[in-house]
C-alpha cells in the first residue's frame, strides 16, 4: 500500500488470529498470535510503526473485523481468496505462512479486495439467503414425501403437483401399517412447516423491498420479464454497488462467461466459469427462461410493476424485453440447445439489469 509503512497480514479463524507485520523501512518482521477479539487485534496493530495497512482473507468470520478497524481509522482490506497469487511449488501451509504471504502481497499492492457490505446490506443479504435455504429445504422435503408414496406404488396424476387439489389428495391417504403412517405424517408435516417458513420470509422480503434503500433498484429491475420483487431484491442486495461493473464485466463477475484455455494459434472455450455469486447467477438463469415466450406488449403483471418505475426505466425495460426475446429467436433459428442459449440470454440479461440499476 502506497503511503503505509507497515503492512499487516492476518490469518483469521473462529478461535485464533495470527498476525504478521512487515516494516517497510527496516524490513523487520513482527509476528503475534492473538485472540479473535477485535480489540486485541487493534491493540497489537497500535504497537506497530505507523501508518499501518491491514489485510485478511474473506471467509466465514465475516466482515466485522474490517468494519471495526475502519471505524477506528485503520486501512483494512478484505482479500478475495480466489485471487491470491501462490507459488506453484509451495507445499507447506500454516497460519503463520499465510499471514506472511498476505502481508507481502499487500506490500506489493497485489491484493484484489472484495467489497465490504454495510450492516444493513449484509442483513438484507442474510434474509434472501435464508429464503434460498427455505426453497432448497422445501424441494427436498417434497421430494422425500413423493418418493415415499412412489415406493408404495402411489403416483399423483390429477394435474399440477403441489397445488390445493394435490394437497387434498395427499391428505386422503391412510396406511394400515403404523410405521408407514407415522413416516407419511412426519414428511407431510415437515412440508407444511417449510412452506410456512418460506412464506414468512417472502412476506418479509416484500415488505423490505417496498420501503428501504433497495426499493428504487428493485422497481427498476422489475421492468424486465422474469424479475419479480423477490428476484429483484435478491439481485440488488447480492450485487450491492452496481457502479463497480460495466454492462460487459458484470457477466464475468457472475460466472456467466465461457471458460477459456488458449495458447498460440489455438483458441479453446469451454463451459461457463461459474465463479462469483452463485445465488445471483441462478436467479438470472431462471429469469432468462421467461424471455423465450413471445413478447409484444407487457401483460397485466408487468404493467403493475411498471407503475412503480420511472418512465425512463419502463422504456429501457421494454427495449430489453424485446431484445432478449429476439436473441432467443436467433438461437432457436440456429438450432442451439435451449440450455446453452438460456445461459447466453442470462449473460445479456445481467447487462440489462446493470443498465437499469445504474440508469440516471
Amino acid at each position: 500500500m502506497v503511503g503505509e509503512r507497515t503492512s499487516v497480514g492476518l490469518d483469521v479463524h473462529a478461535r485464533s488470529v495470527v498476525g504478521c507485520a512487515i516494516d517497510g523501512v527496516t524490513g523487520e518482521l513482527h509476528r503475534h498470535r492473538l485472540t479473535p477479539d477485535a480489540g486485541a487485534v487493534l491493540a497489537w496493530i497500535g504497537q506497530l510503526p505507523g501508518p499501518v495497512a491491514v489485510v485478511y482473507e474473506a471467509g466465514p468470520t465475516g466482515f466485522g473485523l474490517a468494519r471495526f478497524l475502519r471505524d477506528r481509522g485503520v486501512v483494512c482490506l478484505v482479500a478475495a481468496p480466489s485471487k491470491l497469487q501462490r507459488p506453484a511449488g509451495d507445499r507447506v501451509k500454516t497460519d503463520a505462512r499465510d499471514a506472511l504471504h498476505l502481508a507481502r502481497l499487500l506490500k506489493l499492492g497485489e491484493i484484489v479486495e472484495v467489497t465490504v457490505p454495510s450492516v444493513s446490506q449484509e442483513a438484507a443479504r442474510d434474509l434472501v439467503r435464508a429464503r434460498e435455504d427455505a426453497r432448497g429445504d422445501l424441494m427436498r422435503v417434497r421430494h422425500r414425501l413423493s418418493k415415499l408414496l412412489l415406493r408404495q406404488g402411489i403416483v399423483y396424476s390429477g394435474g399440477q403437483a403441489w397445488t390445493g387439489r394435490h394437497d387434498a389428495w395427499l391428505r386422503s391417504h391412510q396406511f394400515a401399517q403404523p410405521g408407514l403412517q407415522l413416516a407419511f405424517e412426519s414428511g407431510y408435516e415437515a412440508m407444511l412447516l417449510t412452506v410456512a417458513r418460506r412464506d414468512r420470509l417472502d412476506a418479509a422480503i416484500v415488505a423490505m423491498a417496498a420501503g428501504g434503500e433497495f426499493t428504487d433498484v428493485v422497481h427498476r429491475l422489475g421492468c424486465l420479464r422474469g424479475v419479480s420483487t423477490l428476484t429483484g431484491f435478491a439481485l440488488a442486495v447480492e450485487i450491492g454497488d452496481w457502479g463497480r461493473f460495466t454492462g460487459s464485466s458484470i457477466g464475468a463477475y457472475l460466472g456467466l462467461v465461457p471458460s477459456e484455455h488458449s495458447s498460440g494459434a489455438t483458441r479453446s472455450q469451454g463451459s461457463i466459469t461459474k465463479t462469483g455469486n452463485g445465488h445471483a447467477r441462478r436467479l438470472l438463469v431462471e429469469a432468462a427462461w421467461h424471455h423465450r415466450a413471445a413478447y409484444r406488449h407487457p401483460g397485466a403483471t408487468m404493467r403493475a410493476r411498471w407503475q412503480a418505475a420511472p418512465p425512463a426505466a419502463r422504456a429501457r425495460g421494454h427495449e430489453g424485453n424485446r431484445r432478449l426475446h429476439e436473441r432467443w429467436q436467433a438461437f432457436n433459428d440456429r438450432k442451439k440447445k435451449p440450455v446453452v442459449a438460456n445461459v447466453a440470454i442470462a449473460r445479456e440479461l445481467a447487462g440489462w439489469c446493470w443498465s437499469l440499476a445504474t440508469l440516471e
